[in-house]
């Protein structure tokens, strides 16, 4: 299966950085839950936010919680893996965007299948402890 990468900036030119940070997401993905998405993107959302897209993300068992209308469960199972691997999550954006993490959200709509991981990065030249320490 491939994964659809959309990440350009404004005038349509790639982004390497952006990129990279799909890339790595969906590798993280991958390994946290046996199957990565279909789709991917990575935006800035203005100077210290990076939002990353991911759709169509979930497993078998995954799927049958939907179809089963526990979208509650399927919700607190996800949000569970996600906050407890924040350090797997933060370390390739730190690295890739050379800023640390100051905040990490996940989110998910179990209905659309779609997720979210969002990144607040610390000012440049911050260079105290990141959300991941």
């Amino acid at each position: 299966m491939s994964v659809e990468l959309h990440n350009v900036d404004r005038d349509g030119a790639p982004q390497p950085t952006l990129s990279a940070i799909s890339n790595e997401m969906v590798r993280i993905y991958k390994s946290q839950f046996g199957r990565g998405p279909t789709k991917t993107r990575t935006n800035w959302a203005g100077e210290d936010v990076l939002v990353v897209t991911l759709e169509e993300t979930f497993t078998p068992a995954e799927r049958s919680l939907q179809r089963m209308g526990e979208h509650q469960r399927l919700r607190d199972l996800r949000l569970l893996f996600q906050y407890a691997e924040i350090d797997v999550f933060c370390e390739p954006v730190e690295r890739l965007t050379g800023r640390r993490v100051r905040a990490f959200i996940s989110g998910i709509d179990t209905k659309a299948d779609l997720a979210t991981e969002m990144f607040v990065l610390h000012p440049r030249g911050y260079e105290g402890p990141g959300r991941a320490d």
